[in-house]
């Protein structure tokens, strides 16, 4: 909204200098025929000040997309850091085959910070990880069966997490998501076979 009435301010401005500009050059033209090098200094000063006031607008607004820019990308580093050390933790569950008190609380906190980044769809699959990760670790050890369980269901998740980080850019691509997700399925039941 600032910035918003500073681009009105400065159109505002550029307004009153073009339409008083007019207007004084119809007089100054009028009153100073003899004097026709007068003639081109105003009109050299009221071309700067035009120019200075459309380049103040057009660098307010540069400066405007590019603090975008850069809010946007530290979002998507945070989040993709969220979603690292998340992916990281269940790794770790998975090689020590045992789930401890202190992994609970962890994965608490690693679920608010998911909270406060992953888009809608995530929060969704994530729950459903979460039912599947809960069964599996009630008696606090992971079995083969287990660990399967949540291999896949951490296969489904990752493919909402891809989406969240750059779903963009498999739209663009020539693969659709239908794809991308069966080949993640396939890829995660294969490595836990192997």
């Amino acid at each position: 909204m600032k910035i918003f009435r500073e681009n009105l301010i400065y159109l505002s401005l550029t307004a009153i200098v073009v339409v008083g500009g007019y207007a004084f050059l119809r007089y100054a033209y009028r009153v100073m025929d003899q004097m026709p090098f007068t003639q081109e200094i105003v009109l050299i000063i009221l071309g700067t000040v035009a120019t200075v006031l459309i380049t103040a607008m057009l660098l307010n607004k540069q400066t405007e997309v590019e603090l975008k820019k850069e809010q946007s990308i530290k979002f998507i580093e945070l989040k993709s850091d969220i979603y690292m050390d998340f992916i990281s933790h269940i790794e770790q569950l998975m090689l020590d085959k045992a789930v401890t008190e202190q992994d609970y609380v962890r994965l608490q906190f690693l679920t608010h910070k998911l909270a406060m980044v992953a888009s809608p769809a995530v929060l969704m699959q994530y729950q459903q990880f979460l039912e599947v990760f809960n069964r599996s670790a009630r008696d606090a050890s992971l079995d083969r069966s287990e660990g399967s369980a949540i291999s896949t269901a951490l296969a489904a998740l990752t493919v909402k997490i891809r989406q969240d980080l750059v779903g963009e850019l498999d739209q663009e691509g020539v693969y659709d998501l239908a794809t991308i997700h069966q080949q993640v399925m396939n890829n995660a039941r294969e490595s836990y076979r192997g």
